[in-house]
């Protein structure tokens, strides 16, 4: 029937009774449709192209896709000619489902019954491999490019050679950019684009520099993503004057930096205690009307607190909040170490908790800090109380906060407390390490009978273990019993 309605240019309704026909059949029915339609075509076997046609472009548009790609193999097992419309329709939906293996399969196989092959599909095949990290496959469809008669374009060779660079492989990436200029395909601003980063990444800045000037050279106009890329490479490796050059080459050029631009010099510039200069830049950056954002204030307050400045860092704070940015996790440790360094540690533990009331979760560290400065400060109470807050929070915690814990108790000369701590460390699976030995005999030889102070005082940095501990200890206590006896 199918055949017929085509027949007498009845396409409409042929391919609503084909569509019909694949819905009612359903999923893996291709083979029966196909030799029932194949069986009925009588003597109008010239309308076969339109009716299988229709015939895949149905089971496509029920998503039937493995139908649809054994469609067109019945088709050409039985020497008919092949619907290319519909098989380029399936190409695209191939392409796009991630599949790119089950593409590059199907798109060879049409190529071979003399489908029109064409760059733009080849490259976005190549684009998914790469994406994947699958670069042989990806490098194997480029040299198809060549075999079936075509000419690379400039995407071709910046496909592979994004894929090259990404996975470190900046050898290649040179040599596939000798090619093209050998074939006469210019490099354009992508390619010194990807080349530069792998460059800036692999740490070779000085090469970087060439490549940027190279660039320039041949009339090509650097963008923001260029310039942010050098200026990041020279941040990273703390040459932050020519990180500063990059970015006032950038503006002389007329190239507007954005956030990312500001954000690492910022951070390049807090890194290296510069944090007047990052205050200007902020200023700066206001000026040219980009506000700034999250990571720029957190970038601050971390320099700031690294500086020792907790003023300042807290007046950037103040700043934070009142443009309505919400601190992070990373703002809050940073701030919470900055007031531990300073000895400010109730300011600490204030911002400890205010992090847990806005249902952030403190790590490890970040309590450990507060713990430590609560034990320099011989409160060791308080910070037995934060361990079981830490604990009933999920934390398990490890062997340097219970060093920090049993570092306090000795300090306090609770040496019993600190053997019942070790004992409590053992119970729960934490191993103590040399610190947590030698701390406790830092804390016998203060604390304990003075004339074991030498012998004990000798063993420090050599008890490695439980065993070796409590076998000095024990000796040491059968020496002063001894004394007492005689």
């Amino acid at each position: 029937m199918a055949h017929f309605l085509s027949a007498h240019q009845m396409h409409s309704q042929a391919q609503e009774l084909i569509q019909l026909v694949v819905s009612r059949k359903g999923k893996d029915s291709a083979s029966s449709v196909f030799a029932s339609i194949l069986d009925t075509r009588g003597t109008h076997a010239h309308q076969s192209t339109f009716v299988f046609n229709a015939l895949m472009n149905a089971y496509i548009d029920c998503g039937f896709v493995p139908d649809a790609i054994q469609c067109f193999r019945l088709v050409r097992k039985h020497r008919i000619r092949i619907p290319f419309q519909s098989c380029a329709r399936l190409l695209d939906i191939l392409i796009k489902s991630n599949s790119p293996a089950g593409a590059w399969a199907f798109y060879s196989e049409i190529m071979d019954c003399g489908f029109p092959p064409n760059v733009f599909s080849f490259n976005i095949l190549m684009h998914s491999f790469c994406k994947d990290g699958k670069i042989k496959e990806a490098q194997l469809i480029f040299d198809e490019i060549g075999i079936r008669g075509l000419k690379p374009s400039a995407v071709s060779f910046n496909t592979l050679i994004n894929g090259y660079c990404k996975l470190g492989n900046l050898e290649e990436g040179f040599r596939l950019k000798r090619v093209m200029e050998e074939g006469n395909v210019f490099p354009d601003v992508f390619t010194y684009s990807v080349l530069i980063n792998g460059l800036c990444k692999d740490n070779r800045l000085d090469d970087a520099n060439q490549l940027f000037d190279e660039m320039c050279v041949r009339g090509l106009a650097p963008n923001d993503v260029i310039f942010t890329t050098l200026i990041n490479g020279h941040c990273r490796n703390g040459r932050i004057g020519l990180a500063m050059e990059i970015y006032h080459q950038m503006l002389r050029k007329g190239v507007k930096p954005d956030l990312i631009t500001y954000n690492t010099l910022i951070n390049g510039l807090c890194k290296n205690g510069e944090l007047s200069d990052a205050r200007n830049l902020v200023d700066e950056m206001s000026t040219r009307g980009l506000k700034p954002d999250k990571i720029t204030f957190t970038t601050l307050i971390d320099g700031f607190c690294k500086e020792g400045d907790l003023d300042s860092a807290l007046e950037i704070r103040n700043e934070m909040v009142k443009e309505g940015i919400k601190l992070d996790n990373v703002a809050f440790t940073a701030l919470i170490s900055g007031m531990c360094r300073e000895g400010q540690i109730i300011d600490a533990e204030r911002t400890l908790r205010e992090m847990l009331r806005v249902g952030m979760r403190p790590d490890d560290a970040t309590f450990t800090m507060v713990i430590d400065g609560f034990c320099k400060k011989g409160d060791v109470k308080m910070g037995f109380k934060l361990l079981k807050e830490m604990q009933s929070g999920g934390h398990v915690p490890g062997v340097v906060t219970y060093n920090v814990l049993m570092n306090g108790l000795c300090k306090e000369g609770q040496m019993k407390n600190a053997n019942m701590l070790l004992d409590a460390m053992l119970n729960l699976g934490v191993v103590p390490d040399d610190i947590t030995y030698n701390i406790l005999l830092e804390g016998h030889s203060k604390h304990g009978n003075p004339d074991d102070f030498d012998k004990l005082q000798s063993e420090k940095g050599l008890i490695l273990d439980y065993a070796s501990y409590t076998s000095l200890l024990s000796s040491s206590d059968k020496t002063t019993k001894d004394r007492y006896k005689r």
